[in-house]
């Protein structure tokens, strides 16, 4: 996780990687929105929406924290996209500065536990941060579940936080840098990610397709962009695949008459005219590769591996 930095930078001007680290569904990307300002990580109801490493670049005064979301640590390992996700998971800590351990109020599961020992297993230093106490009335209840949380490791700070509400995020991210080594910038000034424009714009495409889908269609689908150019009017085209793994998938992913794929191209084409600040065309074509979750060389075309 290197990137170019910039010399110069004034003395006691923080910065490092830290991981966001947690089972699926716990509000990691979330939380890394609310922390950018500005959408990056897609979010679904859906467990395992996130299936890769995706970095957000948060400024301040006092320094970079570059956060890197991670897929949900889960007991799945069935099928190869679930064991690749967890490998992305737990290689991202042996490169960070810092883990963050993000639990939901009130709640300790098994998968809980298995993020915690992956952390612990890293050696890197580490912090809890306790989310969704919008949720819990009234506040005092959080109290011996702080106590609980603490007995389990040797945490730096434990940090109760609402992502979706944004609720004591300041306090968050000063405590972060607070235990980040000093050093220059790791990416220039105003740099948001390390990803692309191509990838953000397969994110945002399959996350229309989740929501639309809902309980539809299993979890095998995913979005390869094929081309991506500027016309001379300054509109981008995109051309985009979404794979399945099975063919009867694709007539449900299309829709009648082609409704349903038209309605995911639209609400999609408008997220990205306004994220990216740019005008779009997408195209969107379904195609079948059978099994593609459990094939190596599929994964790895698909940047999951």
């Amino acid at each position: 996780m290197s990137a170019p930095s910039p010399k110069g930078e004034a003395g006691g001007f923080r910065s490092g990687f830290v991981a966001l680290v947690g089972r699926p569904n716990v509000g990691k990307s979330t939380l890394l929105n609310a922390l950018l300002g500005q959408k990056l990580s897609i979010v679904t109801p859906r467990p395992q929406t996130t299936r890769h490493r995706v970095v957000g670049i948060v400024e301040s005064a006092g320094g970079q924290i570059a956060l890197v979301d991670t897929p949900g640590l889960h007991h799945g390992h069935q099928r190869a996209l679930n064991r690749a996700m967890n490998r992305t998971a737990t290689a991202v800590l042996s490169d960070t500065d810092l883990a963050l351990l993000l639990v939901e109020a009130l709640r300790w599961t098994d998968e809980d536990e298995l993020a915690l020992q992956r952390v612990l297993d890293s050696g890197r230093p580490m912090m809890a941060v306790i989310n969704k106490i919008d949720k819990v009335h009234p506040r005092s209840r959080l109290l011996p579940y702080i106590e609980s949380l603490a007995a389990r490791g040797p945490f730096l700070a434990i940090v109760p936080i609402s992502a979706l509400r944004g609720a004591n995020l300041e306090d968050l991210r000063n405590t972060v840098l607070a235990h980040l080594p000093e050093g220059e910038r790791l990416f220039p000034a105003g740099q948001v990610t390390d990803r692309s424009d191509s990838f953000r714009i397969g994110e945002c495409i399959r996350e229309k397709l989740t929501l639309e889908l809902v309980e539809e269609l299993p979890y095998g689908v995913a979005v390869e962009i094929e081309s991506l150019t500027e016309t001379p009017d300054g509109r981008w085209e995109v051309s985009a695949v979404i794979w399945v793994d099975r063919a009867g998938q694709k007539p449900i992913v299309i829709g009648a008459g082609g409704e349903r794929l038209k309605r995911v191209g639209r609400s999609a084409r408008l997220e990205l005219n306004h994220l990216l600040g740019k005008r779009f065309h997408l195209t969107l074509f379904v195609k079948v590769r059978a099994d593609w979750m459990d094939d190596a060389r599929a994964l790895q075309a698909l940047d999951m591996e």
